[in-house]
């Protein structure tokens, strides 16, 4: 039989190793800046097009290389960051793998052009798929430029499988914010198909963080600063009150390296113990400096994942520090984390979407099961004259089958207003719902009870509300008396900007005023006036920037994104009269099962099955 294993070409072979490097135009961006941090850049310049799909492009003014060192770059394992296995223990570079500029020029069409000090021309290199087309000299100024074009021109399967650019951009912008955040002395700007989205001079470490998350981050910083034998901690962490409900603005840095690290992130948790509201994280910017040899950064081509030496005393020595920041800056633990979010937009003023509505989850007074809001009752009389009728045989209510869920639901009438006639005080009185834990809503059915979710439910309320508002024509207006300024992060800015359309779609009058600033000028007519609407912006933002990767439609991902960031949450306490207007409207839903995200609004208990528990 004849042999069967072979060397593989070297164009193959760089094909492979570039599927676990460059995932997508984000591993591009961190390779391309990593070498420019490496070579002693104090500025780089990075541009993109179409998310870095169509061009990735990368300025420095450091060191330049020379002609054979600018073509031994593109050769697989050739670096200048390491010589020797045990270098790998002492590693103070960003760099050192030598796979990052093989693997682009597999994949890509790469032109650099670089030059030394001592040098007078520099070099210009042309390659494609592995190829070198051309390779000559050039005038160049000190430094080096990569243009990266056509990412996986030659790997149209890797490139299907691209997000939308929205989510693309997000992802390049994440390794850029990292290496800025890092790396203060540096100048550092990002263009995206021609406009400026970050323009980061040098700066010390605050106002690096500052201009990165957004001017109106620095009110919410307290500093972090402990040294030992071992390691040095320093950075910024978030006080309490400003703890989102989603991941986000979340760093660790080892000697200047951003990683990942869900352990220690369980220590900054722990630290936050008893003074975190549930399901809340904290902003956090933590610099670790230690010795190269106690910490193993050769685990994953991505270098994001490390091992350290002792990772229990790191542990320690991280969650200590950040209690005695916390306790040095007199933060004590807050009773109301949640927003004072009310049911005042299903008052009386609330419009006819809401008034027309009737009572036994849109069954009652004669509305069908499932009805959009507004959809008044049909055939109601004018008059009082067989004003009964209308309602005879509507205390009990079966949906008809073949719903989405499945279920089967007999719903017992529980009328408000004048038709509570037909039921005496003591039914009704028995049928009211009730809160338990602050979260779920009992309500009570002939069959038995419904225990509603109160936050899935008013989501599920609110997003078909605002998809509707986005479809069919723009609320009214509420006019602020005072302007008020909105202050974002560049990162969220650009997002802001191109969804501003349909935010004002739903009732906002939020215009750009400049750079990372947007003017409130009028909130939708129904917006509950105890919320902060610059929390609301941010929220939205957050939400909708977590949809992303579920690549949605713009108006799904703003409808929902909204109602996330506007529902009532666990732990608010809601009116006898809040509940069943709560109950009223998820049940004129179209779909009131589930929530946007999900999950379930209500669970049926029959009586049947509570009687079997009881049973012996």
């Amino acid at each position: 039989m004849a042999d069967v294993i072979q060397l593989l070409p070297d164009a193959v072979a760089n094909q492979i190793a570039a599927g676990e490097v460059i995932q997508r135009p984000a591993s591009v961006v961190k390779e391309l800046m990593e070498n420019a941090l490496d070579a002693g850049a104090t500025q780089i310049q990075l541009v993109l097009k179409e998310a870095g799909k169509q061009l990735i492009q990368v300025v420095d003014d450091g060191c330049g290389m020379s002609e054979t060192d600018a073509r031994l770059s593109f050769e697989r394992h050739a670096t200048s960051k390491i010589r020797q296995a045990k270098d790998l223990f002492e590693i103070k570079t960003m760099g050192f793998r030598g796979e990052a500029m093989a693997s682009i020029a597999a994949i890509a069409q790469v032109e650099m052009r670089t030059r030394r000090t001592i040098d007078e021309l520099g070099t210009m290199i042309q390659i494609e798929g592995s190829t070198v087309k051309s390779q000559e000299s050039c005038q160049s100024p000190v430094g080096t430029n990569t243009a990266v074009k056509n990412l996986f021109f030659n790997v149209p399967a890797r490139r299907n499988f691209l997000k939308a650019n929205a989510v693309e951009l997000k992802h390049a912008q994440e390794e850029f914010i990292r290496l800025a955040i890092a790396h203060p002395d540096v100048f550092m700007s990002l263009h995206h198909n021609g406009n400026e989205l970050f323009h980061l001079p040098i700066s010390n470490q605050r106002q690096r963080v500052v201009a990165v998350l957004g001017a109106q981050s620095n009110q919410k910083l307290v500093p972090v600063l402990e040294e030992t034998d071992i390691v040095r901690l320093e950075g910024f962490i978030g006080k309490p009150e400003f703890a989102k409900k989603t991941r986000g603005d979340q760093y660790f840095f080892v000697n200047r390296r951003f990683i990942k690290s869900g352990y220690l992130h369980h220590a900054i948790m722990g630290a936050y113990e008893d003074i975190l509201a549930k399901e809340s994280f904290p902003m956090y910017v933590i610099f670790l400096e230690l010795d190269p040899a106690q910490i193993d950064i050769n685990v994953h081509p991505t270098k994001q994942e490390i091992k350290f030496e002792d990772e229990r005393l790191i542990y320690n020595y991280l969650k200590v520090a950040v209690r005695h920041a916390l306790g040095k800056h007199n933060i004590t633990p807050t009773l109301d984390f949640e927003q004072d979010n009310s049911f005042n937009q299903y008052g009386p003023n609330a419009g006819a979407e809401q008034s027309n509505i009737q009572r036994d989850y849109g069954a009652s007074k004669g509305s069908s099961y499932g009805n959009n809001f507004g959809n008044s009752i049909p055939n109601q009389p004018k008059g009082n004259k067989d004003w009964e009728k209308l309602y005879e045989g509507l205390k009990e209510f079966n949906p008809p089958a073949g719903n989405e869920s499945g279920q089967s639901l007999t719903i017992a009438s529980s009328i408000t207003g004048s038709s509570s006639e037909l039921l005496s005080s003591e039914e009704k009185e028995i049928r009211r719902p009730y809160q338990i834990h602050v979260t779920y809503i009992v309500s009570q059915i002939k069959s038995g009870f419904l225990l509603i979710d109160q936050q899935a439910a008013h989501e599920r309320i609110l997003y078909e509300r605002y998809l509707r508002q986005m479809d069919n024509q723009r609320p009214g207006t509420q006019v602020a008396l005072f302007a008020k300024t909105i202050q974002v992060n560049p990162a969220d800015a650009n997002t802001l900007r191109e969804i501003l359309p349909m935010i004002n779609q739903l009732g906002f009058d939020l215009q750009e005023f400049g750079q990372d600033t947007f003017v409130l000028q009028g909130t939708p007519a129904d917006f509950d006036q105890k919320l902060d609407e610059q929390k609301v912006i941010e929220q939205l933002l957050e939400q909708f920037k977590s949809n992303l990767e579920i690549q949605l439609g713009v108006q799904e991902n703003l409808a929902r994104s909204m109602a996330r960031s506007t529902a009532i949450k666990r732990g608010q306490k809601l009116t006898g009269e809040e509940m069943e207007e709560l109950i009223d409207q998820l049940f004129a839903c179209n779909l009131p099962y589930k929530s946007p995200t999900g999950r379930k609004c209500f669970v049926t208990y029959e009586l049947e099955d509570l009687e079997k528990r009881f049973k012996a």
